[in-house]
């Protein structure tokens, strides 16, 4: 029995290190990816935002919900007052995130503009790669299916960053960024928490990724392709709900 959960450990770990790699080459190699032009844009690009859309209002949004129950078990008597802690943490993530890409926005070619957005993408990374172990606990298919909306995310992330940046993003960050992310799993590898606070990390990621996908994933009206868009939201939206139909 020891050494199959030993191996199943093992398996796990393997598994994550492979998802964890996979998001980080998102970063690293839509550069080489000519397909993905900036205008018209690329119909890869609004496919990806439409499956990010979907991932965000049919799985994290009913998650928030579960986790809100895990956070009332795990804070103090004197917070109960506060019906819906979970989605004060949720909005103030994504408050955070618009702050800082207002900072990053109004210094737009200044050096230290660029390490600002470096320093936010790469703690949005970092929690993204750390929840990875907490992925797996729900479902193989959990994992999976996190792992491929990060990935399609993060190419669009990367597209943005990279037309903000140029030659600074190409050089130096997004290399940084897929660091990141295999950082934030190697934490999540040594360092377990108590699960209210993963579930506070995730409403304050989804606040990020909720933000991300309204400034960069929505098509905008100039450059949009609605086709591919809404079949990514059809596509993923389906499959998002046959498979929390067998759960």
């Amino acid at each position: 029995m020891g050494i199959i959960l030993y191996m199943e450990g093992q398996f796990m770990t393997w598994l994550t290190l492979t998802m964890a790699v996979l998001i980080a080459c998102a970063h690293i190699f839509t550069k080489s990816m000519r397909f993905i032009r900036t205008n018209p844009r690329s119909w890869v690009l609004s496919a990806a935002g439409g499956i990010s859309v979907a991932y965000v209002f049919i799985h994290i949004m009913p998650e928030l919900e579960r986790n809100q129950k895990v956070l009332n078990q795990g804070l103090p008597k004197i917070l109960n007052y506060f019906e819906y802690h979970i989605y004060l943490i949720a909005m103030i993530g994504l408050v955070l995130f618009y702050s800082l890409e207002w900072l990053v926005k109004t210094k737009a070619q200044s050096d230290g503009a660029f390490w600002v957005h470096m320093g936010s993408f790469f703690f949005y990374n970092l929690l993204i790669g750390y929840l990875l172990q907490d992925r797996m606990d729900d479902g193989i298919s959990n994992v999976l299916l996190f792992t491929v909306a990060m990935t399609l995310h993060f190419m669009v992330n990367d597209h943005s960053l990279r037309s903000s940046h140029k030659e600074s993003y190409d050089r130096k960050g997004r290399w940084i960024l897929a660091v990141a992310v295999l950082c934030g799993w190697a934490l999540g590898l040594v360092r377990h928490v108590d699960k209210s606070v993963t579930a506070s990390i995730f409403a304050f990621l989804a606040g990020g990724i909720l933000l991300n996908v309204l400034k960069e994933e929505l098509p905008k009206e100039q450059n949009s392709r609605i086709s591919p868009f809404l079949l990514g939201v059809a596509c993923f939206s389906i499959l998002l709900l046959a498979l929390a139909s067998l759960d």
